[in-house]
């Protein structure tokens, strides 16, 4: 059987690595005010966020229709593949994974469709898209493959931390009092995305030691695999890859740009990192 994997543009992969890896990406649809751009294909990882440091309000995005997904199905059987595995943003994040559903319902028949809620969002994701593709060229089938993902999802973690609190803000997810008293007090939350859902999950002072944080839940977390450093136009970025190498010389460690469906909400100069641990 010949298995090919298909995600949603949520998963941050860029398109070298999804050639690479021959996944296929379904775009979502990113707007600011009356202008519809469609994610990675109109509007690049740069050019979002450029917009984002411009704009003084937060596009909106729109999940990908049956129709997309379908198109996508249609695609993968027509070169060559025998089975597909769909492995989508978390159903709690976006209508994209009931979006998959139903196109797998439509696409019965042609060839076996599992559609997978990876449970998180970008790298994680990404990282759930990559063991996919990985088990593909091994040979493994679609029951398999599904069967996998569904045990690493239990082992994912991912951790992002902000630059500024006025995307939350933005977002209703703090009250402006809150932001307010969180900038001049100089705190920088800590995110985890765990089973679906994003959480605040440590409040620390200055950048740097929400970095060093992230760095010590990892190393509390080891051993893992898979790791993904992901960032919304962060300068930071390196000295964040250097910190979590120093811990774990020989480690690989994947890079990440984050696309509009999470940095539209966390905005630019996030950074965090995402991985599996061994147990799973």
């Amino acid at each position: 059987m010949t298995v090919r994997v298909v995600t949603d543009s949520s998963a941050d992969l860029s398109p070298a690595l999804a050639g690479e890896l021959s996944i296929e990406v379904v775009p979502l649809k990113v707007r600011f005010g009356d202008e519809e751009l469609i994610d990675g294909v109109d509007l690049t990882p740069a050019d979002f966020w450029a917009r984002m440091r411009a704009s003084h309000t937060i596009p909106q995005t729109a999940a990908p229709s049956p129709g997309d997904f379908e198109r996508a199905f249609t695609k993968a059987l027509d070169e060559g593949a025998t089975g597909i595995v769909c492995v989508t943003i978390s159903s709690n994040a976006s209508a994209s994974h009931r979006a998959a559903e139903l196109a797998a319902e439509q696409f019965a028949g042609r060839c076996p469709v599992a559609v997978v809620d990876s449970l998180s969002v970008s790298a994680g994701l990404g990282n759930l898209c990559r063991a996919a593709a990985r088990r593909a060229v091994e040979g493994d089938g679609v029951e398999a493959i599904a069967a996998r993902l569904e045990q690493l999802r239990g082992a994912a973690s991912l951790y992002g931390a902000v630059a500024t609190l006025e995307y939350l803000r933005r977002g209703g997810r703090i009250g402006t009092a809150k932001a307010l008293l969180g900038t001049a007090l100089a705190i920088r939350p800590v995110l985890k995305a765990k089973q679906g859902t994003v959480d605040l999950t440590a409040m620390v002072r200055t950048r740097r030691r929400a970095l060093a944080w992230m760095v010590d839940r990892l190393d509390q977390d080891r051993p893992v695999e898979s790791v993904t450093v992901f960032h919304g136009d962060a300068s930071d970025v390196d000295a964040f890859v250097e910190m979590l190498a120093a811990r774990a010389p020989g480690q690989p460690i994947d890079i990440a740009v984050m696309g509009p469906v999470l940095g539209t909400h966390v905005g630019p100069g996030t950074v965090g990192v995402a991985y599996f641990t061994t147990a799973g």
